[in-house]
């Protein structure tokens, strides 16, 4: 089993959803880089429950400890490692269901794969506690990210058939609703007044013991071109391998993505021109990625995310100790939507996913200030 991602800049995810701890460990940060415990505990507090009845009612405090790599708050250039202590189990609720797969979640394949020696408990490692490291190592991803120019922000472009309206195709007006994200509470929305109804949608179907699903979209300004490589590295690929591994993302697309297919090539391609002084593209489509190289354009991408798998409803499932079929009604604690909780957990990956493709770029000592 892998549980590393990256190439200049690498991150490997531990722990499981009821084990002690979860945590990670980010190697291939220049030394001397500012650690900022504070912008990380605020990015720890976005994707954290509520206990609303919009999201799970396990609700962890998600201090993030440095347990190597920090000293007098800048980094050292060794592997960082940070560790999140998980304090509010309950694994007597899954040891009810004990040997019953859940349909959706990994329990019937990961059985396969570990030959029944996984932890079941809360989905163990396969679990979206998972996130919560990958969150605390993005939020500084991003800090760095940030020094030299480039943000980072998502919305929540559709959730429970309901949408957003979606990020602008100007860099100024792009720009500006950016920095709003960066300063909202709640609903990571660019129209907040969709707010209650997409609330309302989520709590119906928690109601009627079922869950909702939808779409985030990511944008990204201030990238340079020439970041990323052609083929098993290109942009498109380092990301999308991010997305993909965050729980329930069942579906990625970059600009227009798969609107495109139904393009011709007039409207799909993106006229370039001169504009103060740098080429730059008239359109967008292509959502600032050519070649699998971004080209200087802001960066768009979504990702589908499905219904949250744990529901209250009886489902038809099989004994995997017996092989017998049963009935399961699953207890425990789940997110009726995991996608607004996500909205930082995307950003996060991006962050992570981009200081890896712009450290191969320009190496190491980029991520500093001055270089």
């Amino acid at each position: 089993m892998k549980n590393t991602f990256g190439n200049q800049v690498s991150l490997t995810i531990f722990g499981e959803s009821h084990g002690p701890a979860i945590g990670a460990v980010l190697d291939g940060l220049a030394a001397g880089l500012p650690v900022d415990e504070a912008h990380i505990a605020r990015w720890m507090d976005r994707r954290r429950a509520r206990g609303d009845g919009l999201s799970t009612s396990r609700k962890e405090p998600d201090t993030v400890r440095f347990l190597s790599g920090v000293y007098n708050g800048r980094t050292t250039g060794t592997a960082l490692t940070l560790m999140i202590e998980n304090t509010a189990q309950r694994s007597g609720d899954y040891a009810k269901t004990a040997g019953l797969a859940r349909p959706g979640h990994a329990d019937y394949t990961a059985h396969v794969k570990y030959q029944g020696f996984e932890d079941f408990r809360g989905g163990g490692h396969f679990s979206g506690r998972l996130t919560a490291p990958l969150v605390a190592a993005g939020a500084l991803c991003q800090s760095i990210l940030a020094a030299k120019g480039v943000r980072i922000g998502t919305h929540l472009y559709r959730l429970a058939g309901l949408d957003d309206q979606p990020f602008a195709g100007g860099e100024e007006k792009l720009a500006a609703q950016l920095a709003a994200l960066e300063e909202r509470e709640g609903f990571a929305l660019l129209d907040p007044s969709r707010e209650e109804a997409m609330k309302a949608a989520v709590r119906s179907a928690a109601a009627e013991g079922d869950s909702v699903g939808g779409i985030l979209e990511t944008a990204v300004l201030g990238l340079p071109a020439g970041a990323g490589e052609p083929f098993f590295d290109s942009a498109e690929s380092v990301l999308s391998h991010l997305l993909f591994s965050i729980p329930a993302v069942k579906g990625v697309e970059f600009g227009d993505g798969f609107a495109l297919a139904d393009q011709k090539g007039s409207g799909a391609n993106d006229p370039l021109a001169v504009q103060g002084g740098r080429v730059v593209t008239l359109t967008n489509h292509n959502g600032g990625i050519n070649g699998g190289i971004t080209n200087g354009m802001p960066l768009v991408f979504r990702a589908a995310y499905k219904p949250t798998p744990s529901i209250y409803k009886a489902q038809h499932t099989v004994n995997l100790a017996s092989l017998t079929e049963a009935e399961l009604q699953i207890q425990g604690r789940h997110d009726p939507a995991i996608v607004p909780r996500a909205a930082v957990v995307q950003t996060a990956a991006a962050a992570f996913g981009l200081l890896d493709l712009l450290t191969a770029r320009f190496g190491t000592l980029w991520q500093r200030e001055g270089f």
